[in-house]
Formats: structure tokens, sequence, C-alpha cells
């Protein structure tokens, strides 16, 4: 039997033959062919895994900082509160003062 090469300069063996589909690849190749993509399945949860893990981190950073946030926007309120408390207890009415205890208390 004569063989016969292509373009590529590899031997032709059978030159009639027309090349196996993707189907009936996969069918010859069965195991091959399942191993592949279950690996592949596995590989791609893996990726989703480790990308939940660093959105995990990066939202408990977030949680840490903006409880920091939230402790130094109270301190600010009762700092001001307090500026407010002892600006009004100078007046010599007492009328601003017993207002801001009214309004301070309403929202505690």
């Amino acid at each position: 039997m004569a063989t016969s090469t292509n373009p590529n300069g590899h031997p032709n063996l059978t030159p009639g033959r027309k090349p196996l589909g993707l189907m009936a690849n996969a069918m010859k190749r069965k195991e091959s062919f399942f191993q592949f993509f279950f690996m592949t399945g596995i590989l791609m949860l893996s990726l989703r895994s480790l990308g939940q893990k660093y959105r995990i981190h990066d939202l408990t950073n977030d949680n840490y900082e903006l409880r920091q946030e939230e402790e130094s926007l109270s301190m600010r309120m009762a700092s001001i509160k307090d500026a407010l408390l002892r600006e009004a207890a100078l007046d010599s009415s007492g009328l601003l003062a017993s207002q801001l205890r009214r309004l301070f208390q309403e929202k505690n």
C-alpha cells in the first residue's frame, strides 16, 4: 500500500477516509471524553469556590471598616450632642437647654 503525504508533510494512510466528527469521536473514546468533562467541571467549581473565598475575605474587610466608621460617627454625634448641651446651658433663660434635652430624649 502506497502512502501519500498531506501538505503538512504527515503521511495519509487512508486517503479516501473522512475524519471522525465530534460525536463519533466522543462515542469512540467515551471514557476519556467523560473524564475530560468531569475534570473540566471540577476545575470550574474550584475556580468559582476560589472567587467566593476572596469575595468573603473582601466582605469581611468591608464589614470591619463599616463597624469602625459607625463607631467613629457615634462618637462624633455624642460629642456634638454634649457640645450643644453645654452651649445651651450657658443661656440664661434655660429655654434652649430644655428644648434640646426634650429633643435628645425623643431620639433615645
